[in-house]
C-alpha cells in the first residue's frame, strides 16, 4: 500500500503547471474508482524545477482527500530604516524589522472517480498585500477583496480519460505566468524579481487541459481578468498555456493573456507574453559534492492599446503615449550536501512606460480616470510623489543569492540577500510611506508627502514549512 501511495503521489507532482504554480489534477491522487493509466510528464522527477513542489512523497495516506498545511514566516531588514517599517513594491514582503507571519495555507486535494475540487485557504499578511492591487472590487457593491481574500485556491473539475488526460476547471486557481509559485515553498528565492512581482498571482474563471502526449500540455483559460476577481469593464480576459518537457532535464513553456483590464476604459486593450526556460544541467551522485545544478531564464512582453495610449510607438507626451511591457530575468541554482543545502544568484529587469504593472507604492491605486486631477489617474490615493499616468516611465532592475537549508522535505530555512533600482524614486526611504511619525493614527500634515527613493538593499530570512 505504501508503495502504490508513493506511486500516485509523484504522477500527481508530474501533473504540476509550472509558472505560478498549482496543482493539475489529471489521475493524481489515490483512487481506485479511475480507470486513467496514461500519466503526463510520466517518471521525471521535477523535484529542481524552481516554482515547483520539491516534494516526492507525502506523509498523509487518507483515500480521496490529500491535505495541504503550508506556514511561511519571514523576517526583512531595508538598510534604508523606513521609519514606517513598510516594505513598497514587494508582495513577498510587507513589514521591515519585525517577524511576519506572511503566510498560512490549510486545506487540500479532493477527489472520487474522476471528479476532483482543490481548497486552498489563507491567513496572515499575504491575505491584504496582494488583494491590494486588485482594482475590480471597487466596481459595484459588495466586497469582493474582503469576500475572497481567504482563499488562494477554490475549483472544482472533472478529468476525461482521453489522450494523456483532460481536465476542466472552474473557479479560483494560481496563475502561471511569471515563473515563480505563489506558494514560497516552491520557489529558489524568497524576493521574486520584477517579472513574476508584477505580473498577476491568481486567475477567478474556467481553465481547459489537454495533454496531447506524455510531454506536451495545452491549456485555455476565460477568466474575469488580469489578476481580478471581478470583471473589470463588459469582456473577460483570455489566456492560454503551451508546456512543453521533451526530457527530465529540460522545460519550455508559454503563457499568453488578452483582456480589458483598466476600469471605465472599454476601449483600451492588453495582451501578454510570458515565457521560461528550465535546464538542469548537471546531474551528480546524491552522495557527496555538488548534486545538481539547473538555471532559468524567463522573458515577457506586453501592451496596452486604445483610449489615450498606443503600445509600442509613441505618439507624445499628451496624445497616445507608448504604454508597454518588456522585462526579462534568470536565476541559478546549485544543490549540495545530498540536496540539503542550496545557493542561488540572480535577478531582471523591467521597464514599463504607463506603469500600468508596476505595483503602486503608497496604498491602492485609483480604480477610475480622473479627468479634473489628472496627477492622480491611475495613481494612488492621496498626496504621491510617484503617479500612473500614461507615458510615465518605470525601469528597474533587480540581484539577489542566498542559501536555503532544506533538512528534509517539509522543512527550509532561507537567508538571502536583494538589491533593487529603479530610474525614478519608488522604494521606502528614510521618511516611511505612511506618515512623517511612522504612524497611521496620526494626522498626516499638509504637503506631507512619502519619502520615496531610488534603490534599497535588504536581507530576508524565512522559515517555510510544508505537509
Amino acid at each position: 500500500m505504501k508503495q502504490y501511495i508513493k506511486k500516485t503521489f509523484a504522477a500527481f507532482l508530474t501533473t504540476i503547471a509550472l509558472g505560478h504554480s498549482s496543482f493539475t489534477v489529471a489521475q493524481s491522487m489515490p483512487d481506485t474508482t479511475s480507470t486513467a493509466s496514461k500519466v503526463p510528464f510520466d517518471g521525471f522527477d521535477q523535484s529542481w524545477l524552481n516554482g515547483n513542489d520539491r516534494r516526492d512523497s507525502s506523509v498523509f495516506h487518507i483515500p480521496y482527500f490529500t491535505p495541504c498545511i503550508l506556514v511561511d514566516i519571514n523576517s526583512t531588514h531595508s538598510f534604508n530604516n523606513p521609519i514606517d517599517h513598510t516594505v513598497v513594491g514587494s508582495t513577498a514582503l510587507s513589514r521591515n524589522d519585525e517577524m511576519v507571519v506572511s503566510g498560512v495555507n490549510l486545506g487540500g486535494d479532493f477527489t472520487y472517480g474522476n471528479a476532483h475540487a482543490r481548497f486552498i485557504t489563507q491567513f496572515g499578511a499575504r491575505s491584504q498585500v496582494v488583494p491590494r492591487n486588485d482594482l475590480s472590487t471597487f466596481r459595484g457593491q459588495y466586497d469582493l477583496a474582503d469576500a475572497y481574500r481567504n482563499m488562494t485556491e477554490a475549483y472544482v473539475g472533472y478529468h476525461f480519460d482521453k489522450m494523456y488526460g483532460i481536465n476542466i476547471d472552474m473557479g479560483l486557481f494560481m496563475s502561471y505566468i511569471g515563473l515563480n509559485s505563489y506558494y514560497q515553498q516552491e520557489n529558489w528565492e524568497y524576493q521574486a524579481s520584477f517579472t513574476s512581482d508584477n505580473t498577476p498571482w491568481y486567475f477567478n474563471g474556467i481553465r481547459l487541459q489537454m495533454y496531447p502526449t506524455q510531454h506536451l500540455k495545452v491549456e485555455a483559460w476565460v477568466i474575469n481578468g488580469w489578476q481580478s476577481y471581478g470583471i473589470f469593464n463588459a469582456m473577460p480576459g483570455f489566456g492560454a498555456n503551451i508546456t512543453y518537457m521533451p526530457k527530465e532535464y529540460i522545460k519550455m513553456l508559454t503563457n499568453d493573456y488578452y483582456g480589458t483590464d483598466v476600469a471605465g476604459l472599454y476601449g483600451r486593450h492588453r495582451f501578454h507574453s510570458d515565457n521560461s526556460f528550465y535546464l538542469r544541467y548537471y546531474q551528480g551522485s546524491k552522495s557527496k559534492g555538488i548534486n545538481r545544478a539547473a538555471f532559468t531564464i524567463t522573458g515577457d512582453i506586453g501592451l496596452e492599446q486604445g483610449d489615450g495610449v498606443n503600445g509600442f510607438n509613441n505618439g507624445d507626451a499628451v496624445h497616445n503615449p507608448a504604454q508597454y511591457f518588456m522585462s526579462c530575468m534568470a536565476y541559478n541554482h546549485i544543490w549540495f550536501a545530498k540536496n540539503k543545502l542550496g545557493w542561488y544568484i540572480g535577478g531582471g529587469w523591467m521597464t514599463n512606460p504607463g506603469r500600468y504593472l508596476v505595483l503602486a507604492p503608497t496604498g491602492e491605486a485609483s480604480p477610475l480616470p480622473n479627468p479634473a486631477n489628472p496627477s492622480q489617474n491611475g495613481g494612488v490615493s492621496g498626496s504621491t510623489p510617484f503617479t500612473e499616468n500614461p507615458g510615465d516611465k518605470f525601469t528597474g532592475w533587480d540581484c539577489s543569492t542566498g542559501f536555503r537549508w532544506m533538512p528534509n522535505q517539509s522543512l527550509e530555512f532561507k537567508v538571502e540577500w536583494v538589491h533593487r533600482e529603479a530610474n525614478v524614486p519608488y522604494f521606502a526611504g528614510p521618511g516611511g510611506v505612511t506618515g512623517p511619525t511612522g504612524y497611521t493614527y496620526n494626522t498626516v500634515p499638509t504637503g506631507w508627502v512619502p519619502d520615496l527613493v531610488k534603490s534599497e538593499s535588504r536581507i530576508v530570512a524565512a522559515f517555510l514549512f510544508r505537509l
